[in-house]
């Protein structure tokens, strides 16, 4: 993978991790969904500003990664789209205060190890 590859996977990961910060910002505003709350959750997703913005920088992000497949194998792109779980963990360590335990710390250190060999030529 060449340095632009890997600068528009980079982008396209930070991306689709924007769009699940964005969607996780939204959800928190909506609150639970219920059988009881269901329809107008639904319709409220359309009208909370960053719950659309999490779905325009999944857009961005989607747009971005078919740019890369069409430079890049599959079988490389797909697995280093992976690190979109290492910016998603460490987003909610640092936006949403959620704990990292060790578990989930050796299976992020795994994931960047799998992406730098399945990257590396």
């Amino acid at each position: 993978m060449s340095l632009a590859e890997f600068g528009l996977l980079l982008i396209a990961v930070v991306a689709s991790s924007l769009g699940q910060i964005f969607l996780k910002l939204g959800a928190l505003k909506l609150g639970a969904v219920t059988s009881d709350n269901a329809i107008g959750h639904i319709l409220k997703i359309a009208t909370t500003p960053a719950l659309v913005a999490g779905l325009m920088a999944y857009g961005v992000g989607a747009i971005l990664y078919i740019l890369l497949l069409t430079r890049v194998k599959l079988s490389v792109a797909a697995p280093s789209a992976s690190l979109i779980y290492l910016i998603s963990v460490l987003a909610g360590y640092f936006v949403f205060n959620e704990s990292i335990s060790l578990g989930r710390a050796v299976g992020l250190g795994l994931i960047v190890c799998g992406v730098a060999l399945v990257a590396s030529r």
